[in-house]
């Protein structure tokens, strides 16, 4: 017996009722665009990532404590960063998203998912943004001998 597979852009069966919307206005066109353009960005940010901490100076043997101290200290560095952050945050999440839409077939359950999903990821970039603008590496008042060897006491 041959099976046959349903048509993906079929509307799904639902319960007798109104039926549910999934998407209001562009919202939908509006995430592909980004999922594209942020695509693009993130290539080049990460890329120049990559090149700056493993291609230029001291290569991968010189990445430590102080290297990323040494970065943060300048606000092109922490912008750079940021960006990245987010953006792959963003990107991710919206990815995520539509992998659910897709095939979380319970209203309830896309509802939670999706829930966790924002949840986990409004953490990771807020924790991530404090760390990158809070960062210091020689705190005041610390014992020297915890401080790394560029902090001036």
């Amino acid at each position: 017996m041959m099976r046959t597979i349903a048509d993906p852009k079929a509307p799904r069966p639902s319960r007798p009722g109104p039926t549910r919307r999934t998407t209001s206005g562009n919202t939908e066109l509006y995430g592909w665009i980004f999922m594209r353009a942020s695509g693009v960005i993130l290539v080049v940010l990460i890329f120049g990532h990559l090149f700056v901490n493993l291609m230029v100076g001291d290569g991968i043997s010189a990445i430590d404590f102080g290297f990323v101290a040494g970065k943060w200290a300048s606000p092109f560095w922490q912008i750079w960063d940021l960006l990245m952050l987010w953006l792959a945050m963003i990107h991710g999440t919206n990815g995520v998203r539509t992998i659910i839409n897709d095939y979380a077939e319970k209203d309830s359950t896309r509802l939670v998912l999706t829930g966790a999903l924002f949840f986990a990821s409004m953490v990771v970039i807020v924790l991530g943004t404090l760390v990158i603008f809070t960062f210091d590496p020689c705190p005041p008042n610390s014992p020297a001998d915890l401080l790394p060897s560029f902090c001036t006491a």
